[in-house]
């Protein structure tokens, strides 16, 4: 399918002024841009609570339905940017909506970033957060059964080492798995990165960068850098897996649906066409993002019913 036409342009746009590399800016630079691009959101959505909470020396934003009411479902949200960039700011909008439209109590974790901050420092900070929600349950006004872990790109990829940590601990797991276009293999290896990895903004090099300053001395094989290749996938909760059809990183999410599939785990997968990666942020300039916000809405909304 063609590209949509706002996303055209600006995939058109990042051609004609030459596929210029994120490895030329600095990492300032780059949260920087993140940043700014949050005007491509559309308009903030206005009908939810949202709370600056500290549990446990953490910092949590929670978005919670208007005049919500006693204990809800809970997401546990992790937010993308290459695990050097992202945070409360630049995914705020778009868990506003989630929070009006699916009902649940969003909560967005700020974990720490490299290059200041190397594996496993993001996966230590995520794994942390989700034990504190889940014990802190009563005090954030959520079902404690009832919490998905969630996140896109890079906090995609947390989200599913989470899940694979809690489940080694045997203490608690999630209710299920959202993952939105995850960074799952730093080796890139899949054909994606060469059909989609140079002229779609958030290019193959982009993803790789961030891999590299997050992991230098890691091997891009371990189990926690690539988590594509492992054979240990089984007893994890119901997994849902969103791609792009031209995200270098489409071919890595459809192949963990089929690993996931082979090792027991119920797993869904949907590939969103006419798109590229980051699109799940571009509310206000594609119809196919503000329906992606809807579907994932609703598919928390219909799993966590008691």
């Amino acid at each position: 399918m063609a590209l949509e036409s706002a996303i055209a342009e600006l995939v058109n746009d990042f051609i004609a002024a030459g596929r210029p590399s994120s490895r030329r800016l600095t990492f300032t630079e780059r949260r920087a841009g993140y940043i700014a691009s949050t005007v491509l959101a559309g308009d903030i959505e206005q009908r939810v609570d949202v709370e600056d909470v500290v549990i446990g020396g953490m910092s949590l934003h929670v978005y919670s339905p208007l005049e919500a009411h006693g204990a809800l479902p809970a997401v546990i949200y992790y937010h993308g940017g290459c695990f050097v960039s992202g945070g409360f700011a630049t995914h705020d909008n778009q868990l506003r909506q989630l929070a009006f439209y699916s009902g649940c109590r969003m909560i967005a974790v700020q974990y720490r970033l490299a290059p200041e901050h190397t594996y496993p420092t993001a996966h230590d900070d995520a794994e942390q957060a989700a034990n504190l929600i889940w014990q802190n349950a009563e005090t954030l006004g959520i079902h404690r059964d009832q919490i998905t872990l969630m996140g896109d790109s890079a906090g995609g990829h947390l989200a599913l080492i989470t899940a694979l940590r809690l489940r080694d601990a045997g203490q608690w797991l999630p209710r299920q798995l959202v993952l939105i276009y995850p960074m799952l293999d730093a080796t890139a290896s899949c054909e994606s990165h060469k059909r989609n990895g140079e002229d779609y903004v958030l290019t193959s090099d982009t993803l790789l960068s961030g891999f590299e300053a997050y992991f230098p001395q890691t091997d891009f094989m371990h189990s926690e850098a690539s988590p594509l290749w492992r054979d240990d996938f089984a007893g994890l909760p119901p997994v849902h897996i969103i791609t792009a059809e031209y995200d270098p990183l489409c071919d890595e999410g459809e192949a963990l649906y089929s690993r996931l599939t082979e090792q027991g785990v119920a797993c869904t997968a949907q590939r969103y066409l006419g798109v590229i990666h980051g699109f799940f942020q571009l509310g206000g300039i594609s119809k196919t993002a503000r329906n992606v916000m809807r579907d994932i809405a609703a598919h928390v909304s219909s799993s966590d019913k008691p």
